[in-house]
């Protein structure tokens, strides 16, 4: 064990850790909205497969290009100023999103809201850095994975239902609201951590940022981070809901109930990570091992989605999400390789691969399944053949980094 302070406990944990929660909801929620209002939208607006996409994936490239400059202002500033004012932005772009009536005008709502949210992971990681030691880490982790879980959860089933009294417009208002509200709680709900020194001076914060990136340890992780973490928010986010419309045939109803089945699953994996990540750390069993175990789970349920191993497709969508929920180690990880100092910056440069990643495969999936039906493969042939592709990218991922950790160890 380390000889580390054990950290914060009770209810002094709690207050730490539950207004990050809350925010990571929130942007998890934002982030997978789409994949049930999405069909309201093509409906209204006549979109293709590649526009829906790409309208999607604005979230994500607001996001990502947030992260670099978000990791030296996370470390020079701290989680708690920074998250609570970037939180403004994205209220601000949930009302814009609200009140879009065309294509570009919903795209630049919902880049805001993705610039907005971009601290609310990095942040919490931060601060836990910051309050708790090591070995508790990969806990946290499960613990606010399971808020972001939640997110998803409520932006399924739940989500259906309240389109069934009310419009998709409203809805983005309240969630306005609610991210006001959670910007209020980080802001004058969570303690300032105590510094052990002073900040860098900036010239010297941008010289730890390209530390990070000089890293092999980081190029360990970060092809991981970019196909399999950014390729699940990619189906999750979107392209499983409409697999299951074109696909497996099922109407939206059904289709939400899947979601919400593969969300649930996640949050248990998240739960479950969360109780069991510290007592497996001091076995010995580290953050590499769990991912080097359950990446190749998710690569083979989703080949078996593409083959349509199974008839029960609900199972399949459910052991997707509980096995992808090991990729959101790859932060912890990351962050192993470098001193806490540097730990804000190495997330985000890992965090944005990862949602370059998800931009990028949300976008090209719409992309290849517009350009292969219009070589006259159905819906059905394309959406295989695309997800096909993503799984073989995925399983290439996971072997670089069994391979990588043969050679590049954290100092």
């Amino acid at each position: 064990m380390s000889g580390a302070p054990p950290g914060p406990r009770g209810a002094a944990a709690a207050r730490l850790v539950l207004p990050f929660a809350g925010a990571y909801f929130l942007s998890y929620l934002f982030r997978t909205v789409n994949a049930v209002v999405g069909p309201v939208l093509l409906r209204e607006l006549s979109l293709s497969a590649a526009a829906m996409g790409l309208l999607t994936g604005a979230y994500f490239l607001a996001f990502a290009a947030a992260q670099l400059p978000l990791g030296v202002l996370l470390d020079r500033f701290g989680p708690r100023r920074v998250e609570s004012a970037l939180l403004l932005a994205a209220a601000a772009g949930a009302v814009a999103f609200s009140a879009g009536h065309g294509l570009a005008a919903l795209a630049a709502g919902r880049a805001l809201i993705g610039f907005g949210v971009s601290a609310c992971l990095m942040a919490a990681f931060k601060a836990f850095s910051a309050w708790f030691p090591a070995e508790r880490q990969a806990a946290l982790t499960g613990w606010i994975m399971t808020a972001g879980g939640l997110g998803a959860l409520a932006s399924s089933a739940p989500l259906e239902a309240a389109l069934r009294f009310t419009g998709w417009r409203t809805v983005f208002l309240v969630l306005a609201a609610a991210t006001l509200a959670a910007s209020a709680a980080v802001r004058f709900g969570v303690p300032e951590a105590a510094r052990s020194r002073p900040p860098e001076p900036a010239r010297e914060q941008w010289r730890g940022l390209a530390r990070v990136f000089r890293s092999a340890h980081f190029w360990r992780v970060a092809p991981t981070g970019l196909v399999s973490t950014g390729g699940f928010m990619a189906v999750q986010g979107l392209w499983s809901a409409s697999w299951l419309r074109h696909v497996s045939g099922h109407p939206p109803r059904v289709v939400a109930g899947h979601l919400a089945a593969m969300g649930l699953a996640m949050l248990l994996a998240y739960v479950a990570l969360g109780l069991a990540a510290t007592p497996l750390a001091r076995r010995g069993v580290r953050t590499a091992h769990l991912i080097g175990a359950g990446i190749p789970v998710a690569v083979a349920v989703l080949a078996a989605i593409v083959l349509e191993a199974v008839p029960h497709t609900r199972l399949l969508w459910v052991l997707y999400g509980a096995a992808s929920s090991t990729g959101t180690l790859v932060y912890a990880e990351a962050a192993r390789g470098f001193p806490a100092e540097l730990s804000g910056r190495a997330n985000t440069a890992l965090n944005l691969l990862v949602f370059v990643g998800a931009f990028a495969i949300q976008w090209g999936m719409g992309g290849a399944i517009d350009a292969l039906a219009a070589r006259g493969l159905s819906q059905a042939a394309a959406h295989r053949a695309t997800f096909g592709a993503l799984a073989a990218a995925q399983a290439a991922a996971w072997l670089w980094f069994l391979a990588a950790g043969r050679r590049a160890a954290p100092r």
